[in-house]
């Protein structure tokens, strides 16, 4: 019996959305003030995320012939 009262609600709901101006219909202010909040959220990452990459060293020291044959040493417990 569960289709039934879902079947019968959506009975109900199909006049009230044919009534509705898709013309009228508009995200207003509030839509607007949360996607500029947005915009500015991912623009602050987006400095700071350069800042923080700005830091990294992404050269490998040179390594000599005799340096690269032998093994990394282990650490000591």
């Amino acid at each position: 019996m569960p289709d039934m009262s879902a079947s019968l609600a959506l009975t109900h709901l199909v006049p009230l959305a044919k009534e509705v101006d898709e013309n009228k219909v508009t995200p207003g202010v509030l839509g607007f003030i949360v996607f500029a909040v947005m915009a500015v959220a991912v623009w602050g990452l987006m400095k700071s995320m350069n800042k923080h990459m700005q830091k990294v060293d992404f050269k490998e020291p040179a390594q000599t012939g005799a340096d690269s044959k032998a093994p990394a040493a282990e650490p000591k417990s």
